[in-house]
């Protein structure tokens, strides 16, 4: 009998001899009408046996690159030349991309998202390490087999029932939104959130209002689906929606953070919220709000800034939230907040994207949120986040002799260190990746905005890391 790794050489022998056929065949070497050589002659000239030609031979017959003539032997088939180029190296490339396409790509290039471990400063990324996965399995191990089976079946698109109530109860407690469970739609984190929006809000060619500076991934998101991402300048107060309504008297859509601005760190008025509520009632517009981090705020619970959702008059305010800052983004879930009128369509429309988050982890979290975790995970955190950016603080000041003094902010997972408008900010950025810390420049987010800076996350690392990064990052502020 012969060896295991006798039968493997056979097989490797079996494939080089047909991949070396095909290859010929389609390179032209071997023309449609070609007569192949007997199969004795041909394993002869290869030195293989007869049968590992015959076995290649009998697969590109089944492929349709040869066919066998009855007494006359084997040849390249005809049909391969109406599917080969006529002539090598003079192939015309495929069709780029789109110009909307296009588009996407060179905003994408722009931002780049990381890929990477998550290093300081990074932002975005939340504390991990101290995540309650032991928790989170326990409650995983309590489900039944029946209950296990069916969240293996297709789901309702629109969620799991459980959670869509737990979402809808903590939002009230937590954000001051009065919603129906059934205006839940659970979605892959905030980003699918605002696919979803655009995809079935908006048409062709509209306007949207964004912030400039602010967030790239909803401006790929809107030119995704053919929309124009309007620029509007900023102040102290958020989004100016009296010079957005001049600027852009069309706009059919407005995208805002207004709890936290992304990336300045602006928290909307009270005025200007009801200047931005006042806009779209009398435009006919909607407002999507972006709550990426609206969770974490550290005074008081009385202190805290509700969402734009709570207000009166906000009937025409689509809320998107995201666990990928509050618990974290390898759970991929986060929810948005639709008029009951909408629900049908956005479950569709989420059917049609990825049919439906898995049943398991949105159960889990359904508990998870039930049973208080959740809140005491973010009491937690918010005590953490403020140590850690006090540490942020106290070492750049430090490390920099005193050039980068952060002002302390009472909401976040990130600082930013602005400078004089137009002022060149990649280069110490790519000073800063070059050593290993990642500290992104403000311009990476603007469209029109001269504004010009550094964000510094801090909530995912300890301190000892944030140490040594401000210490690089000091380190060529000093030179500079």
């Amino acid at each position: 009998m012969p060896s295991p790794g006798a039968n493997r050489t056979t097989a490797t022998l079996r494939q080089q001899v047909y991949a070396q056929l095909r290859r010929a065949i389609e390179q032209g070497s071997l023309r449609a009408g070609t007569r192949l050589p007997p199969s004795r002659e041909h394993a002869a000239s290869l030195g293989v046996s007869r049968n590992t030609v015959l076995w290649a031979v009998q697969r590109l017959q089944a492929e349709g690159y040869v066919e066998a003539r009855v007494g006359d032997g084997t040849y390249v088939s005809q049909a391969v030349a109406a599917t080969l180029p006529a002539a090598q190296g003079l192939v015309a490339p495929p069709r780029g991309l789109s110009r909307r396409g296009q588009l996407i790509a060179d905003t994408a290039a722009r931002w780049r998202p990381p890929l990477a471990a998550a290093k300081a400063f990074r932002i975005g990324a939340p504390e991990v390490a101290t995540f309650p996965f032991a928790l989170w399995d326990r409650l995983t191990r309590q489900a039944s087999t029946g209950q296990r089976s069916h969240r293996a079946q297709y789901l309702d698109p629109a969620g799991d029932p459980d959670l869509r109530q737990a979402v809808a109860q903590w939002l009230w407690a937590s954000r001051g939104i009065r919603c129906d469970a059934a205006q839940v739609v659970v979605c892959s984190g905030s980003q699918q959130g605002i696919d979803l929006i655009a995809r079935l809000l908006l048409d062709v060619g509209d306007e949207v209002l964004v912030e400039d500076p602010g967030y790239p991934g909803i401006r790929a998101s809107l030119l995704g689906h053919g929309a124009l991402a309007r620029p509007v300048d900023m102040d102290g107060d958020g989004l100016r929606i009296d010079t957005a309504a001049a600027q852009w008297p069309n706009a059919r859509m407005a995208v805002v953070t207004p709890t936290h601005q992304f990336p300045t760190g602006v928290c909307m008025g009270l005025a200007r919220r009801q200047a931005l509520l006042q806009w779209a009632r009398t435009h006919d517009a909607w407002v999507v709000e972006d709550d990426y981090d609206g969770e974490f705020q550290y005074g008081s619970a009385a202190q805290r800034v509700p969402a734009l959702c709570s207000l009166p008059g906000s009937e025409r305010v689509l809320y998107v939230g995201t666990f990928s800052k509050t618990l974290h983004p390898g759970l991929r879930l986060g929810f948005v907040v639709v008029p009951p009128a909408l629900v049908e369509a956005f479950a569709m429309a989420r059917a049609i994207t990825d049919r439906h988050a898995p049943g398991d982890a949105q159960a889990v979290l359904a508990r998870f949120i039930a049973e208080g975790h959740l809140l005491r995970h973010l009491r937690q955190m918010r005590e953490l986040y403020l140590q850690r950016q006090h540490s942020l603080r106290t070492a750049l000041a430090e490390a920099s002799n005193g050039a980068w003094q952060l002002a302390a902010s009472d909401r976040g997972m990130h600082l930013l260190h602005e400078v004089a408008p137009g002022t060149d900010d990649e280069t110490l950025s790519r000073q800063a990746l070059a050593a290993g810390v990642m500290l992104a420049p403000l311009s990476r987010y603007a469209m029109q905005s001269a504004r010009r800076g550094w964000l510094l996350g801090y909530a995912g690392f300890g301190d000892a890391e944030i140490r040594a990064a401000a210490r690089v990052v000091g380190g060529h502020v000093r030179q500079r």
